[in-house]
């Protein structure tokens, strides 16, 4: 590709260098120009306002200020969403009435272009302590650099834009005031009596411009171009919906000092030369947890003082509490309604989840959804806390068997406090039985982008936040155009079959897929081989979001890279269409369980041989379609499913199939209720003491003459083992 040329629409990422353009390029006629933020790095938009300005146009950092707009946009509809984002107010133009609009507006730049005259350099006055400065300044850069040129460069490049203040609060030096504000610039570009227009154009007009010297024609640039309208002088400013990676530390302190000290900086040139040593070098590398520090704190910029939030600010900490209410239905004649009689748990107020029987069914469901809602809320927005706690409360209300009818019940549950009473009591008051911050979640726009990222396979909350506030992408659009080559394989393969991994699968296929699974496991092996469909279909669920199946064989050899031989055989027979993830961890290991204390970095949970792989089904009417296998591949209507292949010693296979049967929370609480009250580590290779790192053997394996001879019965010795009630699988969802 040609050196000089960008292609917004492709992978590749433009770097400031390629701005730094020797031009004497004169945009100083133009209107108001905006620089979007998106799909464009810092360091690259600090480039391209940099060109901007030594060529004379009139930066805004408003984009309702603006009438030219660039940016690294190629769709009408992604413009329309900016200037909408921006608060701009516009109206689509007619095309009939836009050419004859066009048609006057060259006649009229012609007319101008007659009347300006050449332009000149400014001179700027400056007292003696300045001159005297400069001086001195002059006589260093000229001993230590070889040309003027390259070191009014670099003073260049160590001043701020001025993009960073909008026209509206540009205070110009007493030597420019003879001049027209920026804000009221005329340009020859508009004539005054035509209707007020803004344009989207791509920054490829710009790069064109700046190497051919002269402003080149829109004709292939233009994106977009609509009618501006009035604006409400009383209306709020709007918060931009795309802005730059959170600032650096540095220019947030820049930013703080502008605030405290605005006597102190009487123009822009002024306030560029202060700044000049604070702003960070463009090009310098931002370490991964320095970026994502910045990504979170400007994720909690955007939700601070939202209802579905834990952050306040320090005037809602001043409010005055909400009290709960007793209503007149709440008592009768004074006495006050009894509670039914409260289940065991509650009154010995056990908290762990695994200690209690939790249907799929709860007769407060309807409620639970609205908490839910809530959670995932917080998980978006980078709350663990609030998602630890909102997931303990959801998993007691989900096991009470009782339709809760007022807030003092809620109460009386473990792990529910007085923020669920007040959530049940504005829940059971509304007309809707809608709490509102699960209305505004459903309305909050960053919400639906963050979540819509969410669901990609391979993408968790974090990498959402990621694309959303570092990357500045606001659908699956964006993530192809702009960052394909940047994602992972199983990122690529998650967008891909974004629609098909949303689908649910129904109980019979995820029965078809154990069958040809555990066919092929014994064909690669032998008959003793054993298959478990765990995950939500063995709790009950109708339909699942994915297949989870745990492989196990009474021998250990036969375990030892079984994973690997059974992924070769399906691929063969093409019901695996990608393998994204094998791994081969207890094998390495000797099929141990995990030690106490290991050197692998985020082992987690579970750490057993597995694979993650995408399926179809092979079986479809091929009528009319080519014989070619390929040809026939590629016309397969069939979805594709996400399979989670797992493979356990049948040692340890007890503590496989109930970590990896039980919902979310009930397993979190297994690993919290044998660290606290048995010290030992639980995952679903099996179970360690913690003081001495001795393998447990819960399951009575070591013994020959106590083996277990079924997985079933290997799951309920390891409930026995750590002291707890076996819970079928349909008991334990809690989510």
């Amino acid at each position: 590709m040609d050196d000089q040329t960008i292609h917004p629409s492709s992978d590749h990422v433009l770097e400031p260098a390629r701005w730094s353009i020797s031009s004497g390029l004169d945009l100083s006629a133009f209107p108001a120009v905006y620089v979007l933020p998106t799909h464009i790095g810092v360091d690259e938009l600090h480039a391209v306002e940099h060109q901007l300005t030594k060529s004379g146009a009139a930066l805004t950092y408003d984009i309702r200020e603006a009438r030219l707009v660039l940016g690294n946009v190629s769709k009408t509809r992604r413009a329309k969403f900016e200037l909408h984002a921006g608060g701009v107010r516009y109206k689509d133009i007619d095309p009939v009435d836009l050419a004859k609009i066009e048609l006057e507006s060259q006649r009229h730049m012609k007319q101008r272009h007659e009347e300006l005259p050449p332009r000149k350099r400014r001179k700027l006055e400056v007292t003696d302590s300045q001159s005297t400065t400069n001086e001195s300044t002059k006589t260093e850069n000229q001993e230590s650099t070889p040309s003027g040129s390259e070191t009014e460069a670099e003073d260049d490049e160590g001043a701020e834009p001025l993009s960073q203040l909008s026209i509206s609060q540009a205070m110009v030096p007493p030597s420019l005031e003879s001049s027209p504000p920026l804000a009221t610039h005329s340009s020859p570009f508009r004539n005054e009596e035509s209707p007020d227009l803004i344009k989207v154009v791509n920054l490829e007009w710009l790069k064109d411009s700046l190497s051919l010297g002269v402003p080149q024609n829109f004709r292939g640039h233009l994106i977009y171009v609509a009618q501006v309208l009035p604006i409400d002088k009383e209306s709020p400013s709007p918060r931009p919906s795309a802005e730059p990676a959170a600032p650096t530390s540095v220019s947030r302190n820049a930013e703080e000092k502008r605030s405290r000290e605005p006597s102190q900086l009487k123009g822009i040139l002024q306030r560029a030369t202060a700044e000049a040593a604070q702003k960070p070098r463009s090009g310098f590398h931002v370490p991964r947890a320095a970026k994502r520090g910045r990504i979170s704190n400007a994720a909690k910029r955007d939700f601070t003082n939202r209802s579905f939030t834990s952050t306040t600010s320090h005037d809602s900490l001043s409010r005055r509490p909400y009290l709960l209410h007793q209503t007149t239905s709440e008592y009768e004649e004074g006495v006050p309604q009894p509670l039914p009689p409260l289940p065991d748990w509650v009154l010995q107020n056990k908290v762990y989840a695994c200690q209690r029987a939790t249907p799929a069914n709860s007769p407060n469901d309807a409620f639970i959804a609205q908490l839910k809602e809530i959670k995932l809320a917080r998980l978006l927005t980078n709350d663990e806390i609030g998602v630890r706690a909102y997931s303990t409360s959801i998993a007691s209300l989900a096991a009470y068997p009782y339709e809760i009818q007022s807030s003092s019940e809620i109460l009386a549950l473990p792990g529910c406090d007085q923020k669920n009473a007040h959530l049940f009591h504005e829940w059971q008051t509304s007309s809707d039985h809608r709490i509102q911050a699960a209305k505004d979640i459903e309305n909050d726009p960053a919400l639906r982008v963050l979540r819509l990222f969410y669901d990609i396979w391979g993408v968790g909350a974090t990498t959402a936040r990621e694309f959303y506030y570092d990357r500045q992408w606001r659908d699956l659009d964006d993530i192809v155009e702009f960052g394909w080559n940047t994602l992972s394989r199983v990122q690529q393969i998650g967008v891909k079959y974004y629609d098909d991994f949303l689908l649910k699968i129904p109980r019979a296929e995820v029965e078809a897929i154990a069958g040809i699974v555990e066919r092929h496991a014994r064909k690669v092996i032998d008959d003793g081989i054993v298959c478990v469909i765990v995950g939500g279909y063995r709790r009950g669920k109708a339909e699942s979001g994915d297949v989870d199946l745990i492989l196990s064989h009474p021998e250990k050899r036969a375990t030892a890279g079984l994973v690997d031989k059974v992924v070769k055989s399906l691929e063969k027979e093409g019901w695996i269409t990608h393998t994204l993830t094998l791994n081969l961890t207890n094998t390495k290991r000797g099929q141990e369980t995990l030690p106490y204390i290991t050197n692998t970095k985020g082992a987690g949970f579970d750490t057993l041989d597995k694979a993650l792989v995408v399926w179809q089904d092979q079986a479809f009417s091929s009528h009319g379609s080519s014989p070619d296998a390929q040809a026939r591949k590629l016309n397969n209507p069939n979805p594709h499913r996400r399979v989670d292949i797992i493979v356990s010693p049948w040692r340890t296979v007890g503590c496989a199939v109930a970590g990896w049967t039980s919902g979310t929370t009930f397993q979190r609480d297994l690993r919290r209720y044998a660290k606290k009250i048995k010290g030992w580590k639980f995952d679903s290779s099996g179970i360690r003491e913690r003081g001495s790192g001795k393998w447990i053997d819960v399951e009575r394996w070591l013994d020959p003459k106590t083996r277990c001879t079924n997985w079933i019965e290997a799951e309920k010795r390891v409930f026995e083992g750590l002291g707890l009630e076996y819970r079928e699988p349909w008991d334990r969802c809690t989510g």
